[in-house]
């Protein structure tokens, strides 16, 4: 099968999540023996970020970690109808721009001889709906959304059947336990500090608790303020920059733990959507502690493959405890492996890609099909 991707990149993760998920789904799909061309657009924000800071250096990491896997680059002269052409599957990422959306669609809706999904990883449909109904999605045979609660958004927007669930997950072929365990130390937290989105969670569960419990800290993303600089100095943390997701492997089998802090919206608007580095975190084989969050799908086991924490105290009381029993961290590990390899990696979204494609496969152009029932 050809399958045709539309991201905002593939070669950066600088603040691009999606890029994890991406590289390892794309790899499983070609590892399998299908077609798989990546088209991103030059000069992408995240790209043009990673190169201001590190340059051409800073693509070293991804490049060594997956060989098979390329993308185009285009400009304002692309044509996206080209691009397209004998596709069996086209996905368009939602950091996209409008006018490139809106092409492929209308491709799709003349008569364009491929599935078309719109994939969604992000809570702007809540916290900025303008932006994602200024899409023209009217020529897409589907969306795919990273959570249920995302999910439902859509099929209150009239999507209906043609909404589906599509995790991200750990891209196992990378992370993965070390072959040989060395000396682990603290605390770890990889993540970008972005928007005020949950600066004061990550004081009261991260900092202070680390701090508390005795285990030094250190922390690795980009867009951290001054402001978030000063705190970082105030608890005595290591601050390290940004890290190339295919280096997480070894930073985290360095460390004792790592913890989860979400976003307040996927706390508070999209429950049940964890961060992808919950399943990097796990399919590395590190224990991992997580503030307040409602785990409404059951993708994993509260408790058995990680700890959570209610408040501050509760954190440090979770901390204090891994740092003294090597058997708890070894529960958490092994559990926590466990559901990974059993429900979380990229081969279950391949296969689930491939579902969505043959359920959809075959249907008449948007166009011209009749109003779908909704769900």
């Amino acid at each position: 099968m050809r399958i045709v991707y539309f991201t905002h990149s593939l070669v950066s993760c600088w603040n691009h999540g999606n890029a994890h998920f991406l590289r390892g789904v794309l790899r499983e799909l070609i590892r399998r023996g299908h077609s798989v061309a990546v088209y991103e657009p030059a000069g992408a924000w995240s790209l043009s970020n990673l190169l201001a800071d590190h340059g051409e250096a800073g693509l070293e990491a991804y490049r060594a970690a997956y060989p098979k896997l390329s993308s185009t680059a285009f400009g304002p002269d692309f044509d996206p109808v080209q691009a397209c052409d004998g596709a069996d599957l086209v996905i368009v990422h939602e950091w996209n721009d409008p006018a490139l959306v809106a092409a492929v669609g209308a491709h799709r809706k003349a008569g364009g001889r491929f599935t078309l999904l719109f994939h969604d990883t992000h809570h702007r449909a809540v916290s900025e709906p303008e932006a994602i109904t200024a899409f023209d999605l009217s020529g897409y045979d589907g969306v795919m959304a990273f959570g249920e609660t995302l999910a439902e958004v859509y099929r209150r927007w009239g999507w209906g059947r043609r909404v589906f669930v599509w995790h991200e997950a750990a891209d196992t072929a990378l992370f993965r336990p070390p072959e040989e365990e060395g000396p682990r130390e603290g605390l770890v937290w990889i993540g970008n500090w972005g928007d005020g989105e949950r600066t004061a969670e990550l004081e009261s569960f991260l900092m202070a608790p680390a701090e508390q419990a005795g285990l030094p800290l250190e922390i690795y993303g980009v867009r951290y303020p001054p402001e978030a600089l000063a705190m970082l100095e105030r608890y005595g943390v290591r601050y390290r920059g940004w890290l190339p997701n295919a280096r997480a492997p070894e930073v985290f089998a360095r460390h004792l733990a790592t913890v989860h802090v979400p976003r307040r919206f996927y706390v508070e608007v999209l429950p049940g959507i964890p961060t992808i580095r919950v399943f990097e975190a796990l399919a590395c084989g590190i224990p991992l502690v997580s503030a307040p969050w409602d785990d409404a799908e059951d993708l994993f086991r509260p408790g058995r493959d990680f700890l959570v924490a209610r408040d501050s105290d509760e954190m440090v009381r979770h901390l204090t405890a891994l740092k003294a029993d090597v058997g708890l961290r070894a529960e958490l590990v092994t559990s926590g492996l466990a559901r990974i390899l059993a429900r979380h990696t990229c081969g279950h979204r391949a296969d689930e890609l491939l579902t969505i494609h043959r359920r959809l496969a075959g249907r008449p152009a948007p166009g011209d099909r009749l109003k779908e029932e909704t769900a």
